[in-house]
């Protein structure tokens, strides 16, 4: 146990370093990572959305899925299977992304922000948890999506390969690829794609050893009193910390800037920064999973987790289709009428899959 949880400490240290030097590297300013951002980049460049200010395909998703399927398919923990309610993991998928581009981000940029000393997160923070507590009661309750089945390997391994095809297109760049112009916003600012797909191979290769899940982490010290995933987090939250001041040396106001305004792709409305991650949180104790760890289980061969992945591309395709994302200027309307939506769709999702259950 004492070894498992210093493994997991040291991945958290190393994780949260190189989430930090991507931007060094040329990734969006606390955004070296993001797991909600970097699916709406790339929906964004398949031409699902047309917002030009995100439109890439990042290599780090493509690393993270390919460094969990190596290593799963080293350690024969490749395990193709699937079946358990996949449209309902799509439609919440489709939701937590809708939460996570009403605060701009993920729960691992979440992390990345407060490394960075962006304060907003810890409204987001506090909204994850609280939609994390409203999870676990259904848990409580009995709520589940019933059992996987096993699957032919090619279905398992369907999503790898997609990501495979993601990087020759990434590569080869032709027309109908879409890309942000230069200074055109954040999908311009990118590492080498070297750097990237680098990075996310040993992320998702670290992930996936490790099992590290913000959800899981907070799931479990709620549950069961067992913070060994959070120890992970935590190590993210301190390295990304000591080297965001580190670069700060050298850089002033860039990597690490303490407070509330002017922060990079973030805004100040405490509320709603609050909400977005209530929704995020509630859907992803649903999933089982952060979006990161569905694509870590995706890369093991899970075709619900791909799916759940696919739902929330295309929630990132309709959130700025249909003007539901946020900006620098705040929410918009029309993303706070979809919060809400969501919010009592996962409620009735939730309540649906356990006390219907439980009466039968």
């Amino acid at each position: 146990m004492k070894k498992e949880k210093l493994t997991i400490i040291i991945a958290g240290c190393i994780i949260g370093v190189i989430a930090s030097l991507l931007v060094l590297f040329g990734n969006p300013t606390n955004m070296g990572y993001c797991i909600a951002c970097f699916l709406r980049d790339t929906a964004g460049a398949l031409g699902l959305h047309r917002a030009e200010a995100v439109q890439y395909i990042r290599p780090e998703i493509i690393g993270l899925v390919l460094g969990s399927f190596i290593l799963a398919s080293v350690k024969k923990e490749f395990l193709p299977r699937g079946g358990s309610s996949p449209l309902t993991r799509f439609v919440l998928g489709f939701f937590v992304m809708i939460g996570c581009l009403m605060f701009l981000g993920c729960p691992f940029r979440m992390i990345l922000r407060l490394a960075g000393g962006d304060l907003n997160a810890v409204f987001g923070f506090l909204g994850f948890f609280v939609g994390i507590l409203a999870g676990i009661f259904f848990l409580n309750k009995g709520y589940s999506l019933k059992r996987t089945y096993k699957m032919p390997v090619v279905e398992g391994g369907l999503f790898a390969g997609i990501q495979v095809a993601f990087l020759v297109l990434l590569i080869a760049a032709p027309s109908f690829i879409f890309f942000t112009a230069a200074d055109g916003g954040p999908g311009a600012k990118h590492a080498a794609i070297a750097i990237s797909l680098i990075a996310g191979l040993i992320v998702g290769a670290l992930a996936q050893r490790t099992r590290l899940c913000m959800v899981g982490g907070i799931r479990d010290a709620v549950l069961f009193r067992e913070w060994k995933l959070l120890l992970g987090f935590l190590a993210i939250l301190i390295s990304a910390l000591v080297c965001n001041v580190i670069l700060t040396a050298a850089t002033p106001g860039v990597y690490f800037k303490l407070g509330f305004a002017e922060q990079a792709i973030a805004h100040t409305d405490g509320l709603w920064n609050f909400l977005g991650m209530v929704l995020a949180g509630f859907g992803c104790v649903l999933l089982g999973g952060c979006p990161l760890r569905q694509l870590v289980l995706a890369g093991e061969g899970n075709a619900d987790s791909a799916i759940t992945v696919i739902g929330m591309m295309i929630g990132a395709a309709f959130a700025h289709n249909f003007g539901l994302a946020s900006s620098g200027n705040g929410p918009t309307f029309n993303g706070k009428v979809a919060v809400i939506i969501g919010i009592v769709v996962v409620a009735m999702i939730a309540s649906l899959n356990t006390f219907r259950r439980s009466e039968k």
